[in-house]
This record gives structure tokens, C-alpha cells and sequence, in this order.
């Protein structure tokens, strides 16, 4: 799994509510830009210079590190934590950060590229947090590649406050476009400008995400910033169809099965109410424990020690029941959660990349996103890129796999 640092690729909750109509998403999205008029939202509190890399040798070397190729390095980078104000998953105003960088020696006008990452357990597994690791490879990529690359940490982690909860695609959404937002407001400091144009990309828990701001793009939900492309890697769109059944019945790695169940009847509960008491889906001891271990606070060594190796090990009959058939207020978020690929058709062109024999998102999720879209009229090539490997993960290895894939795609329309 991420092993516990960020590959998680679970789509989880979104808001509870029925998958929205084309028309239901506009209105929703002038809503969302009024609210941010009224509440500030995308305004920035706060820029921090985190590092330089200086020369196009110093990034080789930085992603080389990190497992990541650096066949697509052209300059220097430099890196900057944002805070910015956003609003928390029950549209409470709130503040967020994430990781801002950006090419040396290059033009004044940039076109950016927004990264969601994949998940991680402790709020230090995110982007602005982590130099030179998993999570922050793709962004230094892509501004080596002469973009601007902006990513956000998500809601509750980098230095956010409270809990992030994990998988909702609404709060997801707010927070990548207010990171976009503050970007552009913190960019003339630097002597440069953010483009109209996003190209738009997100690994694994962040595959859902990016759709999510895509979408959300499209629908106008802001003034200045459009798509112009996206480029999903790996992601769980088809949740409750494809995810949840290969997690339950071992098509799926058993400890990161156990990790994924657990952070899913967690997370879900804390916006969704599944469960009154852990007992109810956890087996003793983990019944007083497990939520614990989504605090934020814990490591990803901490969540594989303090779990089993298996889901029988974790899960009561109940619990199993609650993912293997969900009802209620379950049912009504996955509906929402998988509506990612179905209830939009998207206009900027897209592509669904994924790794033969993933071991965490099942890879039927592209097979039903494509599906999906290509009844709404959309043809979204699926790139196999084939058996990836990253310590030991084809998880991982897909978005180590996709970084210099996608840079070079989205580079072609600076060449257009």
C-alpha cells in the first residue's frame, strides 16, 4: 500500500446526496462562486519559501531520490508552502495549505498543472510537508518541465486544522480549486501569471479528486481558471461497482484491503453516521483503537502494526455487511462518490492511466470509468503503463510510471 504513506486509493464519501444532473452541478458551482465572494474563499494568509533547487542537475537528483525518472527535466525549481482560506467539509470557513512550485529562468505567463496526491495517515504525508518524497515528486516534475505545478495538502492535513476527511470528493474539490486560487494570487509576487488554461491530474485517493475539480472547472465554478486537459492515475471511481467487492473478496492485497476497510468505515462515519459504536464493525481489540489511528497524528508504521492482516481479523459480520451491501446513508454517499466518471461529459480532452496488475485499485475502476464515459460521449483513452513498480507496489509504480507520461502530454499543447 502507500505503505502508508500515500497510495490509499480509495474515492470515499463525497457529500450525502444523489448523484447531480449536469444542470444541478452549474447551479451548485454559482453557488459555490458566490459563497466564495462572500467568504474569501481561495485568499491567501500565508507563502512560505521552502527550498530552491537551483539547476536542472539539483531536481535530477531530488526525483531521482524519490524513485522518479528525470527524463523530462528542463530547469530549476523552486518550492513554497501556501495557506489559504477554504471552507471544511460542512462549508464552515477553514484554512488549508499545500505545495507551490515553480520553474527557474523561465517565461512570465505559466500554465499550471494542479496534483491531488494520494492518501496518507499522518498530516505530514502531503506535499508542502515532505521534500523530495512520494508526494511531492510530481509537482517538482512538472514545474521542472516549465509549468507551475500547484497541489493541494487537503482539508486536515499539511497544516490544516481538525481531521481530513478522507475521500470526500466535495471538500477535495474546494480545497484543489481555492489551492488554484491562491496560487494565482501569490504568483505576481514571483514575477510570473497563472494562465487561463489547468491541466489537471491526481494519483490513486487523488484520481477522484482531480475528476472532481475538473468537473467542477467546467462548470464554471470559477471565473478565471478552465480545463484544459486531465490525466487520472489509478483512482477507485467505481467505489461501490469495482472497489469495495475485489477489496472483500482477496482479488486485492490482504494489508492493504485491512487498511483501506478500516479508513473507510472510519471516514465515512465521521460525515455519514454508518455505525453508532466501533464494536458494531470492528472486532475487539481494534474496536478501541482503529479510529485513533486516523488521527492524523499517527504514522503509516503505526497503522500496519496497529492492525491485522486480515480483514477477518479486523471486521465483524456487520462490518462486512455494511461494505459488502451498503444501505442507508452509505448507499447515498457512494452514489455520489461514484458519480465522478458518470454524470458529466467532459469537454478538455482526457486520459485514464493505470498499471496491469494493481494491487490496490482494482483496475476494473478504469474499465467502468471509460465505460462511463464514452456512454456520455466522451472517448478517454486508457494508457496501460504496464507492470509499474515502485518498492515493491504496482500501486506506486503506476504514478511514478504516469509522472513523466503525463508531463510530456500536457507539454504538447505548449508546443501547439
Amino acid at each position: 500500500m502507500a505503505a502508508v504513506c500515500c497510495g490509499l486509493l480509495l474515492t470515499g464519501p463525497a457529500v450525502a446526496t444523489a448523484a447531480a444532473s449536469p444542470a444541478a452541478h452549474a447551479q451548485a458551482q454559482a453557488q459555490a462562486q458566490a459563497q466564495h465572494e462572500e467568504r474569501g474563499r481561495g485568499t491567501l494568509v500565508s507563502a512560505e519559501k521552502l527550498y530552491t533547487l537551483a539547476t536542472p542537475r539539483a531536481v535530477a537528483a531530488e526525483l531521482r531520490a524519490a524513485g522518479f525518472d528525470d527524463d523530462t527535466v528542463e530547469h530549476g525549481v523552486v518550492a513554497y508552502r501556501l495557506v489559504y482560506r477554504t471552507l471544511d467539509a460542512y462549508g464552515r470557513p477553514t484554512t488549508a495549505s499545500g505545495l507551490f512550485t515553480l520553474p527557474l529562468h523561465s517565461e512570465a505567463r505559466l500554465r499550471a498543472v494542479s496534483f491531488a496526491h494520494g492518501t496518507g495517515s499522518h498530516k505530514d504525508d502531503s506535499p508542502s510537508m515532505r521534500r523530495g518524497g512520494f508526494v511531492s515528486a510530481p509537482v517538482i516534475a512538472h514545474a521542472a518541465a516549465g509549468t507551475a505545478g500547484v497541489a493541494p495538502d487537503y482539508l486536515g492535513m499539511g497544516t490544516g486544522p481538525g481531521l481530513h476527511p478522507w475521500m470526500d470528493i466535495a471538500s477535495e474539490t474546494t480545497a484543489s480549486l481555492d489551492m488554484l486560487r491562491a496560487a494565482r494570487a501569490f504568483a505576481p509576487r514571483t514575477g510570473h501569471v497563472l494562465e487561463r488554461d489547468v491541466m489537471v491530474t491526481g494519483f490513486s485517493q487523488g484520481a477522484s479528486a482531480a475528476l472532481g475539480l475538473g468537473r467542477a472547472l467546467e462548470a464554471g465554478a470559477d471565473r478565471w481558471f478552465r480545463l484544459g486537459a486531465l490525466a487520472p492515475v489509478s483512482g477507485a471511481y467505481d467505489f461501490g461497482g469495482a472497489e469495495l467487492p475485489a477489496l472483500l473478496d482477496g482479488r486485492l492485497e490482504p494489508k492493504s484491503s485491512v487498511l483501506y476497510a478500516a479508513y473507510t468505515l472510519v471516514a465515512f462515519n465521521r460525515l455519514h453516521h454508518i455505525y453508532d459504536r466501533p464494536g458494531e464493525v470492528f472486532r475487539a481489540p481494534y474496536d478501541r483503537t482503529v479510529e485513533a489511528l486516523f488521527d492524523g497524528a499517527h504514522t503509516g508504521e503505526q497503522l500496519m502494526r496497529g492492525t491485522p492482516d486480515a480483514l477477518d481479523e479486523l471486521l465483524t459480520e456487520h462490518g462486512r455487511e455494511v461494505l459488502a451491501h451498503p444501505t442507508g446513508p452509505l448507499a447515498t454517499a457512494l452514489r455520489t462518490t461514484d458519480a465522478v466518471c458518470t454524470d458529466w461529459a467532459p469537454r478538455a480532452p482526457v486520459r485514464l492511466y493505470m498499471a496491469t496488475g494493481d494491487e490496490q485499485a482494482a483496475t476494473a475502476n478504469t474499465e467502468h470509468c471509460r465505460a462511463a464515459l464514452l456512454r456520455n460521449g466522451v472517448n478517454a483513452p486508457v494508457v496501460d503503463l504496464g507492470e509499474a513498480d515502485h518498492h515493491g507496489s504496482r500501486h506506486l509504480g503506476s504514478n511514478v510510471a504516469a509522472t513523466s507520461a503525463i508531463v510530456r502530454w500536457f507539454g504538447e499543447w505548449d508546443r501547439r
